[in-house]
């Protein structure tokens, strides 16, 4: 089934009924919450654990600063972790739109012909945008490769880099110990992980900036959408 939803009347000409259209499930709402609230929890206290506020005053022994940034990122990116494989359960078990940040149909024409399309109308080079149901292509397509691989490499690398404090005994280390056979150098590691934070945030930049622009000059819900599930078409201008 096409995501490309448009109603054509009698004259040829395409007209957008206003129709709401049942899109984002429930499970898919919550996790989308959910996970933004942890990927922005994940990067603040990221940057704070690579780079660390000014000492404090008086005694080490009364202060956990550190300790308590630490924590937090780890309990931040544990809730990743499991919303991510939640996220692929659903993938799998929802309905077509569920899997589309999993999905990129590079074999298809009429996809990438969709995607300069939208590439276009981003650009202000197109006058009409087209409807979709679901994810347009170009969102499709970054989704993939700026959140879920991303999002994929962060939390591999995450877990490796916190099996090195719970030892070589821990399961952290037995599922993600592999990544310092590819990469020997903990620092090497380290480095990789903190630019995949910039890799997400700057994906939340555009992400939110596309989202508020399709809501605006698209004539379709966008924002609400993921609040509701239902994505509404407002009709011609």
């Amino acid at each position: 089934m096409s995501d490309f939803m448009q109603i054509v009347d009698a004259h040829g000409e395409t007209q957008i009924k206003r129709p709401t259209v049942y899109v984002y499930e429930a499970p898919v709402r919550v996790w989308h919450w959910v996970n933004a609230a942890a990927v922005v929890t994940l990067a603040v206290t990221g940057y704070l654990i690579g780079s660390p506020l000014p000492s404090l005053s008086g005694e080490a022994s009364a202060h956990f600063m550190m300790g308590y940034i630490r924590f937090t990122h780890f309990a931040a990116g544990q809730i990743m972790a499991v919303g991510f494989l939640f996220r692929i359960y659903w993938a799998i078990v929802g309905n077509h739109h569920a899997h589309q940040m999993f999905h990129v149909p590079f074999w298809s024409r009429t996809y990438w012909s969709e995607v300069a399309h939208e590439l276009r109308w981003y650009f202000f080079l197109e006058k009409d945008p087209k409807m979709y149901v679901g994810h347009n292509p170009l969102a499709q397509l970054s989704m993939f490769f700026l959140y879920t691989l991303t999002a994929l490499f962060m939390i591999t690398t995450g877990f490796a880099l916190y099996s090195e404090g719970e030892g070589a005994s821990s399961w952290q280390h037995a599922l993600f110990g592999w990544i310092f056979v590819i990469f020997p150098n903990s620092q090497q590691v380290h480095t990789l992980h903190h630019l995949g934070m910039w890799v997400l945030a700057t994906f939340i930049i555009v992400h939110v900036y596309a989202a508020v622009r399709e809501d605006i000059m698209s004539r379709q819900s966008i924002i609400s959408s993921m609040i509701s599930g239902e994505r509404a078409f407002k009709g011609d201008r």
